[in-house]
């Protein structure tokens, strides 16, 4: 079982910064992981995609704002979250799906639901104010 924990959630101001972590128990080779995010009445949604050869997409929201990258030594994934926007407001949560004997590309990844993923943290809560 993997586990994942996150933090780095708060409240800003439009315009402020975040830098979100998510911290895995274990590493796998071929997987997805995604930064997903859902807003109270809206449907969640991934803005954050991560492949296992390194290469990342972003919605277009995010897209010049978020940027991913990844602390191999801590074995942790950040979301550095710039010029935050109302609209970012929502609960952020890391998710990874295992896909064994398979190398996607970021592009797989993307086409993947909520309910392709096998492991969740338990979110951190992102509030942007105006």
């Amino acid at each position: 079982q993997v586990q994942l924990v996150e933090s780095g959630g708060g409240s800003v101001q439009a315009g402020g910064s975040l830098r979100l972590s998510c911290a895995a128990s274990a590493r796998f080779p071929g997987y997805c992981m995604t930064w997903f995010r859902q807003a109270p009445g809206k449907e969640r949604e991934g803005v954050a995609r991560l492949a296992s050869d390194g290469s990342t997409a972003y919605v277009d929201a995010v897209k010049g704002r978020f940027t991913l990258s990844i602390d191999n030594a801590k074995h942790t994934l950040y979301l550095q979250m710039n010029s935050l926007e109302p609209e970012d407001t929502a609960k952020y949560t890391c998710a990874a799906a295992h896909l064994p004997g398979a190398f996607p590309t970021v592009g797989v990844c993307s086409r993947l639901t909520p309910k392709d993923y096998h492991y969740w943290g338990q979110g951190t809560q992102v509030t942007v104010s105006s």
